[in-house]
């Protein structure tokens, strides 16, 4: 709902008194949930459909990500499922999915969905930037150092360097393409 439509539901301009409780009521039922819960949900009139449409399209992108893991290696590591490895990223789905499904709620006129397309270019930029590089440069640091003779003072207190950091400009576009997919049919849906 966007402020001057809820103004009007809870009873401010242009609404007659005799319907303002009910059209208050109705405004809290909106705004709390289903039932005054607060869930997650999807349907109109309850939840949050932009952080339940977010949710799903990370655990779909990593779902992916770990079947193209195991396609590979022949074998399942859930481990995987939290970590920066696979074919797309599964933060660009789901700040991707969030954009989205804030865009089909409140309008592309609102600042919500300014505010959401930002951060989701924020993130997007710093997978593939960013991070992607600091990746590259831990791989070349790990080698360096792993070129150092034995007796060297380092190689006693090294720690192997984190490399899978960030992801490629394609990853980042394929899991922007799979969260907006998924909020975009999620939104058809209800």
């Amino acid at each position: 709902m966007r402020g001057s439509e809820m103004l009007t539901a809870a009873g401010g301009t242009g609404t007659a008194p005799s319907t303002a409780s009910s059209s208050s009521a109705a405004a809290a039922d909106l705004v709390a949930g289903a039932g005054g819960s607060g869930a997650i949900g999807v349907g109109e009139g309850g939840g949050n459909f932009p952080l339940a449409v977010a949710l799903l399209a990370f655990a779909c992108a990593n779902f992916i990500n770990l079947l193209s893991i195991w396609l590979k290696e022949k074998r399942w590591d859930a481990r995987k499922f939290l970590t920066s490895a696979g074919v797309m990223s599964s933060l660009s789905a789901t700040v991707g999915s969030l954009a989205v499904a804030v865009g089909q709620r409140e309008g592309a006129d609102s600042s919500a969905f300014a505010l959401a397309l930002v951060f989701a270019a924020v993130v997007m930029y710093d997978a593939s930037g960013i991070r992607w590089h600091t990746g590259r440069q831990a791989a070349l640091l790990n080698q360096i150092v792993c070129e150092f003779p034995a007796e060297h003072p380092i190689i006693s207190t090294f720690r192997p360097l984190r490399e899978p950091l960030g992801h490629s400009p394609l990853q980042v576009f394929a899991g922007a393409l799979v969260g907006c997919a998924v909020a975009y049919f999620m939104g058809k849906s209800v």
